[in-house]
Parts: C-alpha cells; sequence; structure tokens
C-alpha cells in the first residue's frame, strides 16, 4: 500500500478537536440545566428526547469525516499488472567513488558532477534497461539491470566513497563487474558509460576492454577532473577538517588523466568525452544512442498500484446523507425496546 497524498493526514487531527468540542458543549448543556431545575423532571418535560442519539450522530459524522479525508489522501492497494514490451539497449553506469572523486576543481565536485551527468542521461532515455556499478579499488554492484528510472535515481543520490573499502581507482575491475550485467547470448546492444577522473591505479584496464569487446560491449568514458587538478577535501559535516596528504605529508593534487579513458574507449570502438561541460555530454550520449542498434525485451510484467480513494469518498457521503435523517429525538421502534434504559 502507498499514499497519495500523505499531508492531508494532518486533517485526522480535526476528529479528536470535535469530540472535545462536543464533551465541552454537553457539560455545558448539563450545568445549566440542573441551574434551570431538576434533571428527573425535565426529562419528563422532554419525554422524546434521546440521550444516545447525539452520540450516535457524532460517532456517524466522525467516520464519515475520517472516509472523506483517507479519500482525500488516495491509498492505493492491490496490484495492476500489465504487460508490456520495450524497444533499446542495455546500459550500465560505472562510476568513480574513489577520493579523487571528492576534489571540486569541477563545481560542485568530480562525484556530484558525475551523479548529475547520470541523472539527466537518464531522463532522456525512452525505455532502455540500465543499471548502476561503482568502483574504485574494487568494483561494487548497485543497482541491476532494470527499467525503473525512479528506484535508479534513488540508488543514484546514494552513491558515496563509502561504499568501496578499497581506495584507489581499478578501471578493470569496473569493466568486468559491468560486463556481468549483460547476458553474453542477448542480441541486445550493450553500453558501458563510465565516469572517472582517469587515475588508473591498475594495470589491467586495456586487457579487461579488450573482452569487452568481444562480448559486444561499447564503452563511453566521460572524464571529470581538469589538468591543472586540484586538492581532495576532507569533510565532517559539510566542512573541511583538513585535505588529503600522500605519505609523505604533502598534499595531493588530483589531475584529469584523459589517456587512459580514451584508450579504452577506442579498443571497444566507443569514445572519450570531457565531462565538465554536461549538455556538450547529454548532446554527445544522444547521438550515440540514436546510433545503436535497437532490439525488442522479452514481455515484462509492470505492477501498479491502483487508486482507492473514490470507496472512501463514498462511504464519506453516504453517512453524511444518513446523519441528516438522524433526529435527537427518541426513535418510536427504539423506544418500544428500552435498549438504552431511557424510558424511566
Amino acid at each position: 500500500m502507498e499514499l497519495d497524498e500523505q499531508k492531508y493526514l494532518y486533517l485526522l487531527f480535526i476528529l479528536p478537536v470535535l469530540v472535545v468540542i462536543f464533551l465541552i458543549n454537553l457539560y455545558w448543556k448539563r450545568k445549566k440545566q440542573r441551574e434551570f431545575g431538576d434533571l428527573e423532571l425535565l426529562k419528563r418535560l422532554s419525554p422524546e428526547r434521546s440521550v444516545f442519539k447525539p452520540v450516535l450522530k457524532l460517532t456517524i459524522m466522525l467516520l464519515a469525516l475520517a472516509a472523506l479525508i483517507i479519500g482525500l489522501v488516495n491509498p492505493k492497494i492491490g496490484t495492476k499488472v500489465e504487460t508490456v514490451k520495450r524497444e533499446g539497449i542495455d546500459i550500465v553506469f560505472a562510476m568513480d567513488v574513489s577520493k579523487s572523486m571528492l576534489a571540486e576543481d569541477v563545481a560542485p565536485s568530480r562525484l556530484e558532477k558525475s551523479k548529475q551527468i547520470v541523472s539527466q542521461i537518464i531522463n532522456q532515455l525512452g525505455s532502455d534497461r540500465i543499471g548502476i556499478v561503482v568502483y574504485a579499488g574494487s568494483a561494487f554492484p548497485v543497482l541491476p539491470i532494470t527499467t525503473d528510472y525512479g528506484v535508479a535515481k534513488m540508488f543514484l543520490q546514494s552513491v558515496n566513497p563509502e561504499m568501496v573499502s578499497s581506495q584507489g581507482t581499478s578501471l578493470d575491475e569496473a569493466i568486468k563487474l559491468s560486463a556481468t550485467y549483460f547476458a553474453e547470448k542477448s542480441k541486445t546492444s550493450k553500453l558501458l558509460i563510465m565516469i572517472s577522473d582517469g587515475e588508473d591505479h591498475s594495470e589491467g584496464a586495456e586487457a579487461a576492454a579488450e573482452d569487452a569487446k568481444k562480448l559486444g560491449m561499447k564503452i563511453i568514458t566521460i572524464g571529470l577532473g581538469t589538468e591543472k587538478g586540484g586538492t581532495i577535501p576532507l569533510k565532517k559535516n559539510g566542512i573541511v577538517e583538513s585535505y588529503q596528504r600522500d605519505n609523505n605529508g604533502e598534499v595531493v593534487i588530483t589531475k584529469l588523466n584523459p589517456n587512459s579513458l580514451a584508450t579504452i574507449a577506442k579498443i571497444t570502438d566507443g569514445g572519450y568525452i570531457n565531462g565538465n561541460n554536461t549538455k556538450e555530454v547529454l548532446e554527445y550520449i544522444k547521438n550515440t544512442l540514436d546510433k545503436i542498434q535497437k532490439t525488442e525485451f522479452e514481455a515484462t510484467e509492470m505492477a501498479d498500484f491502483q487508486s482507492q480513494f473514490q470507496w472512501f469518498l463514498g462511504i464519506g457521503f453516504v453517512l453524511l446523507f444518513l446523519d441528516i435523517f438522524f433526529l435527537e429525538r427518541k426513535t418510536r421502534w427504539v423506544r418500544k425496546l428500552n435498549l438504552f434504559n431511557e424510558n424511566k
């Protein structure tokens, strides 16, 4: 179950307020009646007046308001299963989360810039399947191949350097893990989009790219950073406490190394682009995707929640309609039954 408009739940606080007002009003009436005269005498003077009916009317009104409020919230339950067919390609985003990606020579930082790029690439996709991998000294799977772009963006925002314990940058590990996302015998086009500053601390990236090409993978690499480079700020609660230092105690300056990224892309007949200009990256990716052959995916079952607001609104209006016909005087046939011992 999910609630479409949770903000209206606050209206439920009206119900206890109405109960309190009712009790205060009831107390005030009793007090005035005592001041006017004897309660037993007043009951005899008003034999048709019911003690129970006002409580019943209040209960019905509260239930009606509760139903109407829940209707505004629009609860969605159940599943609506549809069979759909999609046509597109399989895309895996491999994102560098090494500490060098925290450098701020590209605003707001290399890592945040990479998130923005991936998010905007996803925005311009149609029906392609996507997956996410992060890597530093080793690679880690974040999101398996899916067509749920909303979930992908949610996982994307959680990407950070702490997801991979081993530091450094191993492009080969990222390529190898990404390759496992693609079905070997699948005829669907396979695209790996790697985002990194290119500071590769491994030696097997080119060999991994050769293996990827044999699997039919195309690799596009996006370089983030500047050739001048920048420091790596170490923050706590958003405040810079220090900067990353090497073994000699010198402040580390991390620079963009486009050569390793361009080499990997060339091996797989892909391409390299500098990622500092987001607009240029999006145009480049769009043009590349337009040239890649699309294939039809197998039929997929999509589950969707169905709105249930109409039931609650209907119940609410019916109860309000019934409340009109409940008068505060005793009902004759109920009075004969004397269920509430009112006939004294």
